[in-house]
């Protein structure tokens, strides 16, 4: 018997589809756009949108562990988000935290890994300390790792690699011509985090936004068009399902069938 609690079942009754095993995605990542727009559709304040979009996430999460996804990354704040008024910025510090406070125990409980990836400068010592305490709460488990992005740039984290990569080699621990593709990616923030197979963004837009941008060079992309609110793990499996049947070559290719020429 399993020692966590199993998620709960969708209000509906809805089951995750039944994807072959091996056409699952181990990493979906997850840009949960649309809440501003949510929240002025029903005349209410931009931070309206945020806070519903915190039950949206959950369900999400749920619905990955029921599929067999082992990893979820979720794009909570990106270094771009500085630019916002300083009351949106000071309610998102706010909520991240919170949210992580609220949600810690739960996670624990399902099995699942949490961890945090993104800069530290600018970013709330509260914010870190409660990241920080739900990666050493819940660093056994081994269900699921939901990847907390705050403070979060795909090329902020590109840039900060190839600083530490620049210091070791000035440092004499590194050559230059011993640097790969795979030296690189043990410099990022998270790096056993594995490549991302699914990018989901949702509310309709098209746009990567500057989210693992390295982590996601191979990544297939699903754009749902649905607010964040609104998004559930429902809207998560129809992606997985749309990846289920995408031709992954990496570059690769199938010779194509040539049909011979009959002579008499």
């Amino acid at each position: 018997m399993s020692k966590f609690r199993p998620p709960s079942q969708h209000p509906t009754g809805a089951r995750p589809p039944a994807l072959p095993k091996e056409t699952v995605p181990k990493h979906v990542a997850i840009i949960m756009d649309g809440n501003g727009r949510w929240a002025k559709q029903r005349g209410l304040p931009r931070t309206a949108g945020h806070t519903a979009g915190e039950a949206a996430l959950f369900d999400v999460i749920e619905g990955a562990l029921e599929l067999g996804v082992k990893y979820v990354s979720a794009y909570a704040f990106s270094t771009e988000n500085w630019k916002r008024s300083p009351e949106e910025v000071r309610f998102l510090m706010n909520f991240n935290r919170d949210t992580i406070h609220r949600r810690r125990d739960e996670f624990h409980e399902m099995g699942i890994r949490v961890r945090w990836a993104g800069r530290r400068p600018r970013l709330w010592r509260s914010v870190i300390n409660e990241l920080e305490y739900a990666e050493e709460l819940t660093k056994r488990n081994d269900l699921l790792t939901f990847t907390m992005c705050v403070n979060y740039g795909g090329r902020a984290e590109v840039a900060d690699a190839a600083a530490r990569i620049a210091a070791d080699v000035q440092a004499g621990r590194l050559k230059p011509d011993r640097i790969t593709e795979k030296t690189f990616a043990r410099y990022l923030d998270e790096p056993d985090l594995p490549d991302v197979d699914l990018l989901v963004r949702s509310s309709g837009e098209m746009r990567t936004s500057n989210f693992m941008i390295w982590q996601a060079a191979y990544a297939e992309f699903v754009s749902v068009d649905t607010l964040w609110p609104d998004f559930d793990r429902r809207h998560l499996w129809y992606a997985c399902e749309v990846y289920a049947k995408r031709d992954r070559r990496f570059g690769g290719a199938i010779p194509n069938p040539v049909v011979p020429t009959l002579t008499s």
